[in-house]
């Protein structure tokens, strides 16, 4: 069987997986905000930086890709050992629309925010994650270039994100600040990471025997 996945995030402009097609679609009662904690691709353990989430609410614009029947197995395992580093997202499949002429309903899969892990960061004041995503950097590249990158493609499409807009115009001048003296970071830098971690419970990646809990959300129920 086929299969549908939608992304709204990194997914959009750098899917990393053999596709049919790809469709700007929509997905409701989700929206994409920074509400995740990133320790790993945007991010380090004494660094947190924030990734996108669909967290509960709202709707959210993206893009849908179809997958070959022969390129789903290959598919699922690639997103589940991207996406599923800490057990943050769970993985569902969502009524989404396909926006073309047709209108075309589908079922896709995707990932939404685990609400209960220890990476949720809720919705944080427009501020703090402007200067949290303005000094983080992980395997995947610095925090900016994830939102440069996102705004971008979302300008591509037509789509308007108020709220991104606004973090954007907050993360300029924070960019166009010195973030280091003399090569070393700058102390009310570390001073802000050390207040975040404290104030929101920002924890270390979990132990494996930690992360068994979340596990059984990771894969799509197969009926």
């Amino acid at each position: 069987m086929s299969l549908w996945v939608f992304g709204y995030g990194s997914l959009m402009w750098r899917p990393g997986f053999r596709f049919q097609r790809a469709e700007h679609a929509r997905l409701v009662g989700f929206s994409r905000s920074f509400c995740v904690f990133s320790m790993h691709h945007r991010g380090c353990e004494t660094r947190p930086g924030l990734v996108l989430g669909l967290d509960r609410g709202g709707a959210c614009e993206g893009m849908a890709f179809h997958i070959a029947e022969e390129d789903v197995p290959a598919t699922l395992a690639y997103l589940r050992e991207r996406e599923q580093v800490s057990g943050v997202y769970r993985e569902v499949r969502l009524p989404i629309t396909l926006l073309n002429t047709q209108r075309q309903h589908v079922h896709a899969l995707t990932y939404v925010v685990e609400r209960a892990h220890p990476s949720y960061a809720s919705r944080l004041p427009l501020q703090i994650q402007a200067r949290l995503i303005r000094g983080a950097c992980g395997t995947s590249g610095d925090n900016i270039t994830y939102v440069l990158n996102t705004m971008s493609h979302l300008s591509d499409l037509g789509i308007r994100e108020r709220q991104l807009e606004r973090l954007l115009a907050l993360i300029g001048p924070l960019v166009a600040s010195r973030q280091t003296i003399n090569g070393a970071q700058c102390p009310h830098v570390t001073s802000l990471s050390r207040a975040v971690r404290n104030q929101f419970r920002v924890r270390q990646p979990l132990r494996l025997s930690e992360r068994r809990r979340f596990i059984y959300r990771q894969k799509i129920r197969q009926d």
